[in-house]
């Protein structure tokens, strides 16, 4: 791709370093003097390879994990609550404790849409936790050993059992996409990739780790 680029290898590096830094692309174009559609295409390049990376590197969990769904989307409705309110995109996440994140956009969080995915995912004889949602029955007799959060009854931890790391992620992963004002559905998985890619490694220099994901594929 790089050989049919109209910019120079070192500017692609400059768009790739801004991005890094999570600015947007309206920003990055003025301070690169570059064109926003020429901006906007190389940042769909390396969310794209982000999305390739992270199918790759998906592997079986083990230990203490924490499972959760979110929706993503509009604002609710008055008057629509709960799980599946028209017009929201279901995701669920998955979290090992001291470690990464793994979501999935699902078509919705029954237990036959949600079982298939901790079953393949994390590994019999892992500790879970959740929170009192009805899909996560059977957990137990599954080769886990679960333990429940009742967020319904104004419960949010009592020691280890808590779904505090995903949740982190779910506040964290919103207020991102919050200031796109509206993402096309086609390009959420993008986003939501990018978003799991950006928590994943916080700590760690994103641009270093970018170079190696993205820019080695240009």
């Amino acid at each position: 791709m790089y050989k049919y680029s109209k910019i120079s290898r070192y500017k692609i590096k400059k768009i790739l370093k801004l991005f890094s830094q999570d600015l947007p692309a309206t920003k990055t174009a003025k301070i690169l003097g570059l064109n926003r559609k020429t901006v906007d295409r190389y940042y769909g390049i390396f969310r794209q390879q982000i999305l390739n990376y992270s199918k790759k590197e998906n592997e079986q969990l083990a230990g203490e994990i924490e499972v959760d769904e979110s929706y993503f989307g509009p604002q609710r409705v008055r008057g629509k609550r709960g799980r599946g309110a028209k017009g929201k995109i279901p995701v669920f996440g998955i979290l090992k404790r001291e470690g990464k994140v793994h979501v999935s956009i699902v078509n919705d969080c029954s237990r036959d849409a949600l079982m298939p995915i901790i079953k393949g995912q994390i590994l019999e004889g892992s500790t879970i936790y959740t929170d009192g949602w009805r899909a996560y029955d059977g957990l137990i007799l599954n080769g886990y050993e679960h333990y429940r959060i009742f967020h319904s009854h104004n419960e949010f931890a009592r020691g280890k059992n808590h779904v505090n790391g995903i949740e982190s992620f779910w506040s964290f992963t919103k207020r991102r996409l919050a200031k796109f004002n509206g993402i096309p559905d086609a390009k959420f998985i993008l986003h939501l990739k990018e978003s799991e890619f950006r928590f994943n490694f916080r700590n760690d220099s994103l641009f270093d780790i970018l170079l190696d994901v993205v820019f080695s594929k240009l």
